[in-house]
């Protein structure tokens, strides 16, 4: 009898667990379906709305950390050496992005924007004076020149007086603040004396402080929640026109500052980028706490910039069409008026070996090279993020130039 007793008693407690853990669990489903409703809801851009205003003025503080590769040795490199490249940085400046010019369109479900960015130099979260700092690095314009010139015998002549009479080399020396906000040029000078649409000044980010990238066109997300800040149309086109495919072509997703709300480790999170000339995707990695906010961080697999043996879709950015690089870099000299520039990842962090042993200085490591975004899985907003990006120079020898004959590399990419 004592073990009956037993058993119904325990009995009796595991049925009122049961009916405990019962309510628990619809308690706490229709709550969250409640939440869930709710955000969907207000996470839409609409006038006098919290979610309106983050998204036209971001509040969290925005830093561009640039750093710079100075070349070391020279006259090594010009005699056939391999480079030696000593990095220099970070200098720090503060972004400011408002959304400007906001025009609400087709009964709110759409909106236009303006994004104007502005620099600011922070001192206190820089290591050096950009006014006074030197780097000697590749001379883009003459290198540019060259790319452009080299198919025709008569403008390589050309472009040899020129760079002869202004005594250009293959590098240059110059502040960190000219090579950032633009300096003038002699051999651009030497061009805008005779063509006079040809601008004489040349910088990284030259006529980028206080202006925009164009104007952009969203989604809302009033129709449906996963639309929230989807780009529609950029510049007036719903495409891009440098790439050879279709896909390569295609404006995706958000412009990479805010995403859907209702986040799951199973999506793929898409974002355009005007600096990269390309959209991009990035997906789950692992979930943590920041400031004991729970967010989602999500990552640029490998696939995204491999070469198109490995990742097929990648075809169309081989320009011109076959003239595949490898992987973990891209060509965007298409969206960068002839200039040989190639992006990576810092330090080719996720490319090809060959290029981090074809210079002496380059140490990828994921923890300080990697692209992530920290996003809370329940708002869509954007809690930490990182988007790193490294600009290269592409070099090659070119018949009738004498500033790359004795280059080592038949073609390499050199950092800035």
């Amino acid at each position: 009898m004592g073990t009956r007793l037993g058993v119904i008693y325990t009995f009796g407690i595991l049925c009122i667990f049961l009916l405990i853990a019962s309510i628990a669990l619809l308690v706490t489903n229709v709550f969250l379906t409640v939440v869930q409703n709710y955000v969907k809801k207000e996470v839409q851009l609409r006038n006098d709305t919290v979610t309106f205003e983050t998204w036209k003025n971001p509040p969290p503080p925005i830093y561009m950390q640039f750093y710079f590769f100075n070349v070391t040795n020279p006259t090594e490199v010009l005699n056939g050496g391999k480079p030696y490249l000593e990095e220099k940085g970070p200098y720090t400046y503060r972004e400011y992005k408002p959304k400007e010019n906001v025009t609400f369109l087709d009964d709110g479900e759409m909106v236009s924007a303006l994004t104007s960015k502005t620099y600011v130099f922070v001192p206190e979260l820089s290591k050096g004076n950009p006014t006074t700092d030197l780097i000697r690095t590749v001379n883009i314009p003459v290198v540019t020149i060259m790319n452009m010139a080299k198919f025709s015998s008569s403008y390589i002549l050309l472009a040899e007086a020129l760079f002869t009479f202004k005594g250009a080399g293959l590098f240059t020396t110059r502040t960190v603040h000219e090579l950032l906000w633009g300096y003038k040029d002699p051999v651009l000078s030497g061009i805008h004396f005779f063509k006079r649409d040809v601008d004489d000044y040349f910088g990284l980010y030259y006529k980028m402080n206080g202006t925009n990238d164009g104007e952009y066109v969203f989604l809302t997300g009033q129709e449906n929640y996963k639309n929230f800040t989807r780009i529609v149309e950029w510049r007036g086109n719903n495409s891009l026109d440098w790439w050879t495919t279709d896909t390569c072509n295609m404006i995706n997703g958000t412009d990479g500052t805010s995403f859907h709300p209702l986040v799951t480790k199973n999506d793929t999170l898409l974002f355009f980028s005007s600096d990269l000339c390309r959209s991009l995707y990035t997906t789950f990695e692992q979930e943590l706490g920041v400031k004991g906010i729970r967010v989602f961080r999500f990552v640029l697999p490998n696939e995204v910039f491999a070469n198109a043996t490995v990742n097929p879709e990648n075809a169309g950015f081989c320009v011109p069409v076959g003239n595949c690089l490898g992987s973990g870099v891209l060509n965007v000299s298409a969206c960068r008026q002839g200039a040989p520039i190639i992006l990576s990842s810092p330090h080719f962090y996720q490319a090809d070996q060959k290029f981090i042993d074809a210079i002496e200085g380059m140490h990828p490591d994921k923890a300080n090279h990697e692209t992530f975004l920290d996003i809370n899985p329940l708002t869509g907003l954007l809690v930490r993020a990182a988007k790193r990006v490294q600009v290269n120079v592409y070099i090659e020898k070119i018949k009738g130039f004498m500033l790359t004959l004795t280059l080592q590399c038949s073609c390499c990419e050199t950092p800035l």
